[in-house]
């Protein structure tokens, strides 16, 4: 695991913007995980938790391999299985290309 965490550390220095990016992978990993235990819980198929959710079989499926189309439908299933949802904005690092000057008409508005 020392040369993955290895690599992943070293793609962080090389480029800033990779950071963001696999955060809200590891963040959609992390849902996916708290779906999946839920299942195994209480054994039930993709099938039998979506008829609970009042979706489809697919759509679960779809979820637990990541693909996140609607945020409302996987905050519902996260509601359903005792989780909600938090969504977070955070701001740009200061590297970002034309920082100062979006920064500065915000402050004059």
């Amino acid at each position: 695991m020392k040369k993955v965490d290895d690599y992943i550390e070293g793609k962080i220095r090389k480029d800033p913007n990779f950071k963001s990016r696999y955060d809200l992978i590891m963040q959609k990993v992390d849902i996916v995980k708290k779906i999946i235990e839920y299942r195994i819980k209480y054994n039930l198929s993709q099938a039998q938790l979506a008829k609970e959710m009042g979706v489809t079989q697919q759509y679960i499926s779809k979820i637990e391999e990541g693909e996140f189309s609607n945020l409302e439908t996987v905050e519902n299933i996260l509601h359903h299985i005792g989780y909600r949802l938090k969504l977070e904005v955070v701001p740009l690092r200061k590297s970002y290309p034309g920082f100062e000057k979006h920064t500065e008409q915000l402050v004059a508005v």
